[in-house]
């Protein structure tokens, strides 16, 4: 029987904690929006409209990074504070590369670096005694 992959992601729009659910401690990858606050600041100056046109350019570009480690999963947690999450989700069921992977998604607060760990181990551990 194949063990499956299973992946937690902390998320927001500006930056995204990826983190494998193994037996060992668990590790974090983090990828970070291109999209920050100066760069908001300085589009802002120059039109509204190439300011909006930027930001989505580039929150596309950081939900692809994000749908582009998913891919090597068989089941994913995606939790935080905003509406990314939600986002990410909608993008990722139009695309069929992500049809057989089971991606649930779970509102929570800001999260210190262990409480997150503690989050996905939490989550995959009663998941997998719910199958049993």
């Amino acid at each position: 029987m194949k063990v499956a992959n299973r992946l937690g992601i902390w998320m927001d729009h500006s930056s995204a904690n990826l983190m494998e659910f193994t037996a060992s401690p668990i590790e974090t990858k983090t990828i970070v929006s291109k999209f920050t606050h100066q760069a908001r600041e300085d589009s802002i100056h120059k039109s509204e409209k190439e300011m909006h046109q930027k930001e989505q350019h580039q929150q596309s570009e950081y939900y692809h990074q994000i749908g582009e480690q998913i891919r090597h999963f068989d089941e994913v947690i995606l939790f935080g504070p905003t509406d990314a999450k939600t986002e990410l989700l909608n993008i990722l069921h139009k695309d069929h590369l992500f049809d057989k992977i089971k991606i649930d998604i779970k509102q929570a607060d800001k999260m210190t670096d262990l409480q997150q760990h503690l989050f996905v181990r939490e989550y995959f551990s009663k998941n997998f005694m719910n199958k049993n």
